[in-house]
């Protein structure tokens, strides 16, 4: 799939979702080995697809397609508490002009601060809020609900992390709403066993977490085409405001309602 192509896609999806209050449309950006991969059910070694060598470049395209926010992954830092992906991170942040959210290896109030001064506006945590409490706590409480928000990965019914290696028996709509108590105003929803397989999203999942929880949902996972994009948003009124999606649109899966008058050849010279 070529730039220009990848341009196209995303730009049908915002032109169809133009109207005020639709979904936030949020491009994912999964960096693994210093390169922009698609992983299968949150693991990069199943099905680690390149699309192409830079994920910078890759946010830009993303950004000249109107995109307005990413969805940075760190899967080295994720499961190897790795910093080699840093500089690319900074690199990215200062060559888009809309916010970077982050995820991957934050075990730290110190691993957090460090992320922030690369550029990222807000921080997405899943292992350390449900394994070191404290430690989340202290991180909250220095930087409030606007740049922290929880994530959680279910896989079968159960909350998962560390790349699906370890599982809680702690009832996720418990789990959120008690974050929520904390403060916490956004979840990020995944059900691993849906992410970057194309076989459509659990939107029953976020609108069961959104009712429980009261707070605000971000889908991810799943997304195949517009229709699935259109049924979610029926989740509005509940708290479903945003949605990640990375491979359907790596894919090309949101058909191209009209060619963009873009060169690929020089646009990021």
């Amino acid at each position: 799939m070529t730039s220009f192509e990848k341009m196209s896609s995303l730009q049908s999806l915002y032109k169809m979702n133009a109207i005020k209050k639709h979904l936030l449309v949020i491009p994912s950006i999964d960096i693994h080995n210093r390169k922009t991969v698609r992983v299968v059910q949150g693991i990069p070694e199943l099905d680690c697809k390149e699309y192409g060598d830079d994920p910078v470049e890759m946010a830009m395209i993303w950004r000249a397609e109107n995109a307005k926010m990413l969805h940075v992954v760190d899967f080295n830092g994720a499961f190897d508490h790795s910093k080699e992906n840093h500089d690319i991170i900074k690199e990215l942040c200062s060559s888009v002009i809309i916010p970077i959210e982050f995820a991957g290896g934050i075990r730290s109030v110190e691993d957090a601060e460090e992320v922030f001064d690369l550029g990222v506006y807000r921080i997405a945590i899943n292992t350390m809020a449900l394994e070191n409490r404290d430690e989340f706590i202290k991180l909250f409480e220095k930087f409030g609900p606007t740049k922290i928000v929880l994530s959680i990965d279910i896989l079968n019914g159960k909350l998962v992390t560390r790349g699906r290696k370890r599982k809680s028996d702690l009832n996720y709509n418990y789990y959120v709403s008690e974050m929520a108590e904390l403060g916490i105003d956004r979840c990020i929803v995944t059900d691993v066993s849906r992410n970057g397989v194309m076989q459509g999203p659990n939107i029953a999942l976020s609108k069961e977490i959104a009712e429980h929880s009261k707070i605000k949902v971000t889908h991810s996972g799943g997304l195949r085409n517009k229709d699935e994009l259109l049924d979610l948003q029926q989740l509005l009124p509940i708290g479903v405001d945003s949605v990640i999606i990375g491979r359907a649109f790596y894919a090309n899966r949101f058909p191209c309602q009209k060619l963009w008058r873009v060169a690929e050849s020089g646009l990021f010279n």
